[in-house]
């Protein structure tokens, strides 16, 4: 009988199909049937996944950054705006009284009347009248004459001048200032006075418009086209209010049969 007719081996394979091992007897001892613990048998089902890889992208900014430097800067030099000329606009009001003559502003707008010294001895005192612009009595000049015998009229440089005085002109023309300075006068001797006791003096005037003979009337009458700039500084230029300085009318009344004394350092 072949090996598969045996019994146990046909035992041991039936168990091994089931899973049981059979341990086969040793040939010293008897069959022993060796009961082995059931295999665990542990299937791995993999389940694929799916990954979605995002793919993100960085945008990386650059930004241009401008570093100023705060530079000091000196503080602004701050202009002071010129000052404004003080003037008054007169309507040739009064100016100044001597020996109950009237003298009027010789300009429509006027500056100043400064009074000072006259050269000349025969010279009268005049009194501002209650209209005088700004009368100002200027430092002495030591000619041994009254402080307010001459007066400095500082007018509108652009303005004609009229006659001071109602009257006659006595005499008019051009002269030498200072032994130098070519300037041009006016004399008028009021209405009503001696023509021997009185010359009005008018002088720093371009343009005179009068001559010997005509009849002038205070306020009115256009004596010259306007007052004269001289080319050095007078002493009532000390008092301006504004630059430049305007110039000056001189007017004086005179009584010319005082004798004068000579004019120190002689004359022209």
């Amino acid at each position: 009988m072949g090996w598969w007719h045996d019994p146990a081996v046909r035992i041991a394979v039936a168990l091994a199909s089931v899973g049981l091992v059979v341990v086969p007897a040793c040939a010293s001892d008897n069959a022993v049937l060796a009961s082995a613990p059931p295999t665990s048998t542990t299937t791995s089902t993999t389940t694929p996944t799916s990954s979605t890889s995002t793919s993100s992208t960085t945008t990386t900014s650059t930004s241009t950054s401008t570093t100023t430097t705060a530079t000091t800067l000196p503080p602004p030099i701050v202009v002071a705006p010129p000052p404004t000329r003080a003037v008054r606009e007169q309507a040739w009001t009064p100016m100044l009284v001597t020996d109950g003559v009237t003298l009027h502003h010789p300009a429509r707008i006027v500056e100043r009347v400064g009074f000072h010294e006259s050269n000349h001895d025969g010279a009268r005192h005049l009194e501002a009248a209650a209209t005088a612009v700004e009368p100002t009595v200027l430092d002495t000049r030591d000619r041994g004459t009254g402080r307010q015998t001459a007066a400095d009229v500082v007018v509108d440089p652009a303005l004609e001048i009229r006659a001071p005085v109602t009257g006659t002109v006595k005499r008019g023309g051009s002269y030498t200032l200072y032994c130098r300075h070519t300037d041009e006068y006016v004399v008028i001797v009021p209405d009503g006075a001696d023509p021997a006791h009185w010359d009005v003096k008018v002088l720093h005037i371009v343009g005179l418009q009068v001559a010997a003979g005509d009849r002038v009337v205070a306020g009115e009458t256009v004596l010259a086209l306007h007052a004269r700039q001289l080319p050095f500084e007078s002493q009532v230029d000390e008092l301006r209010t504004a630059e430049p300085a305007w110039p000056h009318v001189h007017i004086e009344a005179v009584d010319p049969t005082v004798a004068d004394r000579p004019s120190p350092g002689g004359g022209c």
